[in-house]
């Protein structure tokens, strides 16, 4: 079974046919770039601290360009050090021009059992929504690479059941948290308000907190896309796992029609 990235280097990596664009085949889907680049900030954790790890609680990725279906760099730098927090930023460059930039505030554990608690909506059991090809909508290696099982709400809302058909990486060992955001970004395709025919809508950014760990193979996604009259989207989701909601996660678009 074939995995998203072939590792190169300690910093290279190569995309495999799993990652290519919706928008465009020829470019890397960033949906499995996040979950890299959070694989990356959590490898750099763990060797720095092996005896007092943190978590990523938030990712917050700006994407600065498009990224060819070509190998490419990562550098990794503490921006706040801390024993209790941090905030970590990789790099991620083609051709000696970054691409991408995603921020991880790293936390510390603690037990809050007798507090926990959210008021965010539960998803459907997965069982109870129907099958779905995202294909059927949209192009590229990435969104074959996926399984889906999804609600349709009403136009700019869906709720969806998604799972990757394959590993991030060969022979490494990734967290829960690294895999569920290596599919967050797909959020902006399983809610379309409009046909992809009609209008471009990337998204420039993408931010998720997550305040639990992720479990299983599945990962929910309670999805709304709005768009402005100006011509500026935004896609907002609730993240879950079988066990209920998680995070949430929000992306600004740029609409474009054709």
């Amino acid at each position: 079974m074939s995995s998203y990235f072939h590792r190169l280097s300690p910093t290279g990596f190569a995309p495999t046919e799993h990652v290519g664009g919706a928008w465009n085949p020829d470019e890397q889907h960033i949906a499995p770039v996040i979950g890299l680049l959070a694989h990356v900030v959590e490898a750099d954790h763990t060797a720095r601290r092996p005896d007092a790890p943190l978590v990523l609680a938030r990712a917050s990725c700006d994407i600065l360009g498009v990224i060819p279906m070509d190998s490419f760099e990562t550098a990794t730098r503490v921006v706040r050090a801390g024993r209790t927090i941090e905030l970590v930023e990789t790099t991620l460059a083609h051709g000696g021009r970054a691409a991408v930039t995603l921020r991880a505030w790293m936390l510390q554990q603690s037990d809050t059992t007798a507090i926990q608690g959210d008021p965010l909506p539960h998803l459907p059991d997965r069982d109870a929504l129907p099958d779905w090809s995202p294909a059927d909508v949209w192009a590229g290696g990435a969104i074959r690479s996926i399984e889906a099982r999804r609600e349709f709400v009403e136009t700019g809302r869906s709720r969806c059941w998604i799972r990757p058909k394959h590993p991030l990486l060969d022979g490494e060992t990734v967290s829960p948290r690294a895999r569920m955001l290596g599919m967050v970004d797909f959020a902006n395709g399983i809610a379309t308000r409009v046909a992809p025919e009609r209008a471009l809508y990337p998204n420039v950014d993408l931010t998720a907190s997550i305040f639990r760990e992720p479990a299983g193979e599945w990962f929910g996604l309670d999805t709304s896309v709005s768009f402005g009259a100006d011509g500026i989207g935004l896609t907002e989701s609730v993240l879950s796992d079988d066990s209920g909601p998680l995070g949430t996660s929000s992306q600004t678009l740029t609409i474009r029609p054709r």
